[in-house]
């Protein structure tokens, strides 16, 4: 099990990236959320087993059709940092 938090940036917020970004997870089995940011970002954690999440953060790069992102960053995530979360959620 890893976490990774995600910032992604670019055109993200307003084009159904965190409904989608919870679609993808789910069909990966990843847990965790996708959040707006007040800067224009957003933030994703996702919780899964390695290949899923690593997967994931691919999917992060492309986004719904209506997105454009041109950033995603990546942190890592100490276990004892970050309780594993019960599904997957938007905020």
């Amino acid at each position: 099990m890893v976490c990774k938090k995600c910032l992604v940036g670019g055109r993200v917020q307003g084009v159904f990236y965190r409904a989608s970004a919870a679609r993808r997870a789910r069909e990966l089995g990843i847990s965790g959320y996708a959040r707006n940011l007040t800067d224009g970002r957003v933030e994703v954690l996702a919780c899964g087993s390695a290949q899923a999440v690593e997967s994931f953060i691919g999917w992060l790069w492309v986004g719904p059709s209506g997105a454009k992102v041109n950033a995603v960053e990546v942190l890592e995530m100490k276990a004892e940092e970050q309780d594993e979360p019960q599904g997957f959620f938007t905020a």
